[in-house]
């Protein structure tokens, strides 16, 4: 073997091992792998977001009649009717045991159901006080609904839902998509439910699988934390040394200037 080989054959081994290790790391990085060979059932992504306690719930009743139902449509100004408009209408904080108090009928529970639930209970609820020949609108929007999203994220932050369904994907999205140093495979989901119980959960964003999980749509007040990966770890580590090395530097550097003018 030629003095040439022996020095192109190292380079040359060298250079596999990293190109086999950028392939092994390309796996960590491509969302939803398998996703060909996964069984979608579209019946199972139908979802609707339940109330929950701590919601912020806006309430219309809207009927043919305006002042039939204006004593269900109170302002924050304590008139009736709201006619303040959208950002005059009262809110209603649900409690911790998931009731509000609503006008004329008294309180309510509303944990745990949809919207078109809650309307339909409202619903129920005032039509013994107006006339037969009215049909009341009830609408129930939650004005609370919001995730949050930390960690190896481009822009970490709480997002507000417009529409009250967002699912794990679309909150990356919102906060700019993982960085490089993010774990594609160690993301939590840290929830709290109806009962204020905590929970964590680990999900794997490479594994097409996530689609069918129970936890892909995420439920209001959800903290969603990218894990970093060992090269981010280390890196901030070895900054660290730096860091204390160029302070060290700088004393040893201020002492030796003070004992030289001492001298």
């Amino acid at each position: 073997m030629t003095r040439t080989e022996k020095f192109i054959l190292p380079l040359l081994a060298i250079a596999m091992v990293m190109l086999l290790g950028s392939c092994g790391s390309t796996k960590k990085i491509i969302y939803l792998q398998g996703a060909d060979t996964l069984n979608l059932d579209k019946s199972e992504f139908l979802y609707d977001a339940r109330i929950m306690p701590k919601d912020l719930l806006t309430i219309t009743v809207s009927a043919t009649d305006p002042d039939a139902v204006k004593h269900f449509n109170p302002s924050k100004s304590g008139n009736q009717g709201g006619s303040g408009g959208s950002n005059n209408q009262l809110q209603y904080l649900v409690d911790n045991n998931g009731n509000i108090n609503f006008p004329v009928v008294g309180t309510l529970h509303l944990a745990g159901l949809t919207k078109r639930e809650s309307e339909q209970l409202i619903k129920s609820k005032i039509s013994p006080y107006l006339a037969n020949t009215e049909n009341p609108v009830v609408t129930v929007e939650m004005s609370s609904f919001k995730v949050t999203v930390l960690g190896e994220v481009s822009s970490p932050g709480t997002f507000r839902v417009d529409q009250e369904k967002i699912n794990i994907l679309e909150a990356v999205a919102q906060a700019g998509d993982l960085t490089m140093y993010g774990k594609r495979d160690k993301v939590h989901l840290i929830r709290v439910d109806s009962k204020g119980k905590k929970e964590i959960h680990t999900l794997n964003l490479n594994n097409a699988d996530i689609i069918t999980s129970p936890y892909y749509y995420l439920q209001q007040n959800d903290i969603v934390y990218v894990e970093p990966n060992k090269t981010k770890i280390d890196s901030t580590a070895i900054n660290s040394v730096s860091i204390w090395f160029s302070v060290i530097s700088f004393l040893t550097s201020m002492a030796t200037l003070v004992v030289s003018i001492v001298k």
